[in-house]
């Protein structure tokens, strides 16, 4: 039975990726040695095509392969934001990857067939193709995580990674069984319909959705399932810290999203509230860990698990300001963290300075970087003019209109928190004297192209968010 071109088009930015992924695989070992960086350009060509190839699932949206893929606002928004940050790591990876004599295809390759697992994630109208989705992610990542295997950091971040994303993965699938076993499907809008007439077994769909909940929390780093952040992101190589803090968290998001507000929304009486108490200690104890630290990855690491708690304040809105919010939210945040993590990959020379103290006087070893690098920190705290700004004003406005006061309060005060940690290393990057050890080397092309698309997009964010954020509500859920 032949596939009907519809179905195709509607994934066609998976099919281009793979064809390219698969490409580098094949094309990798003919290139000789001063070849390699080949294999960097066709990456970004493949990115690229997919990104433009966004266009066809946007013209013919509607389910594919009998509802197994649904093609709407929500994922085509989402294929343009996980595309964006796939091609700028593909940029920042470039230098890094040859200074460091790191095996390029392979790294390129599986960057690739991550953003794919991603795609099917934000498309994903059934539970086992999200799986699917988030298991193409995840064995990726544990690779990449590893990718400097000669150091024992990252060595250790990868077995870290793994092992504990394995029991998430089981947790998971045993919640994706108990849904299925409480309503007899696996298709989201189906266990919605069941679950709203009273078909289903309440109390076994109520245990598969704590188990849900655990599986993807894991991913997302909520609070307790966050242990893992610090470490992995600290030993695994920059650029695929900055790929993890922004594109895998924001592909979990959007199964997080449509899973939810999908197919439990009927049970959403007893899970608003859990979100609502992982909010306030995703924030809390996100802020709190980040001022204890003195090694900027591992400070960016526990500021990452604040910002989930940040957008949950959203998600515990439960409305489709509360989608849209979140979804401005997650542009703006990839571009301060991939902006941030690209200037600590630079910096870091081999991963060897990653103390916020080597960060001492860089404005006058590097004007250029330590300026971009304040715009980043400026807008994670949230100051106007920034992306920041208008990302958690419009998250604190959802929560507002959804009466919760006092979980926005407690957003505002961990925000305030924040300022300590991030005007730390403002203050030392003009404040203090320069290391005499640590010289910065001139900025890459690529480098500069990946920090003048952050920046502008940080600040225009600021300037005009305006764009974005009727973009974003044109591709919210739809609520009952």
């Amino acid at each position: 039975m032949s596939v009907p071109v519809t179905d195709l088009l509607r994934i066609l930015p998976e099919l281009v990726l793979a064809v390219f992924g698969t490409l580098i695989v094949l094309v990798e070992p003919f290139l000789r040695r001063t070849q390699k960086s080949l294999t960097g350009y066709i990456a970004l060509i493949g990115a690229l095509l997919a990104l433009l190839s966004t266009l066809a699932p946007a013209m013919y949206p509607g389910p594919a392969f009998n509802g197994l893929v649904l093609v709407d606002g929500f994922s085509i928004f989402f294929h343009f934001l996980l595309l964006m940050i796939t091609t700028l790591t593909i940029v920042a990876s470039f230098r890094y990857l040859e200074r460091e004599g790191l095996p390029q295809g392979e790294f390129y390759a599986l960057l690739l067939f991550a953003t794919i697992g991603m795609g099917l994630m934000a498309s994903g109208n059934e539970l086992v193709l999200v799986f699917l989705g988030l298991e193409t992610v995840s064995i990726a990542t544990y690779v990449l995580v590893g990718f400097r295997r000669t150091e024992v950091r990252s060595n250790e971040a990868a077995m870290k990674y793994f092992l504990l994303g394995s029991f998430a993965t089981a947790f998971m699938l045993y919640g994706i069984a108990l849904l299925f076993g409480a309503t007899g499907t696996t298709f989201l809008p189906d266990i919605a319909r069941q679950l709203a007439e009273g078909g289903g077994m309440r109390t076994l769909a109520l245990m598969g959705m704590g188990l849900l909940f655990v599986g993807l929390g894991f991913k997302l780093a909520l609070v307790p399932f966050q242990a893992w952040v610090p470490d992995v992101y600290e030993g695994a190589p920059t650029p695929v810290t900055a790929f993890l803090s922004a594109g895998p968290k924001a592909a979990v998001l959007a199964a997080f999203l449509r899973i939810f507000f999908t197919a439990l929304e009927p049970l959403s009486g007893s899970w608003v509230w859990v979100i609502w108490a992982t909010a306030i200690l995703t924030m809390c104890i996100g802020n709190l860990g980040a001022l204890m630290q003195d090694n900027i990855k591992r400070m960016l690491a526990y500021s990452s698990i604040a910002h989930a708690g940040y957008i949950l304040i959203a998600f515990a809105a439960h409305s489709e300001l509360g989608i849209a919010a979140v979804l401005f939210y997650l542009v703006a945040y990839a571009l301060m963290k991939l902006g941030a993590f690209s200037i600590v990959s630079h910096v870091s020379a081999g991963e060897a300075h990653q103390s916020i103290d080597d960060y001492a006087g860089l404005h006058a070893r590097h004007p250029l970087l330590a300026a971009c690098l304040t715009v980043f920190l400026l807008s994670l705290i949230g100051i106007p003019l920034t992306g920041g700004f208008f990302g958690k004003l419009y998250i604190f406005t959802a929560g507002i209109d959804a009466n919760l006061m006092g979980l926005v309060i407690v957003g505002v005060v961990n925000s305030a928190l924040s300022a300590a940690y991030y005007l730390r290393v403002v203050k030392v990057m003009y404040m203090s004297e320069p290391q005499g050890n640590l010289a910065v080397v001139p900025v890459p092309a690529s480098l500069v192209f990946v920090l003048t698309l952050t920046v502008l997009g940080t600040i225009g964010l600021g300037v005009f968010p305006s764009p974005i954020l009727q973009f974003a509500q044109q591709s919210v859920l739809p609520l009952p």
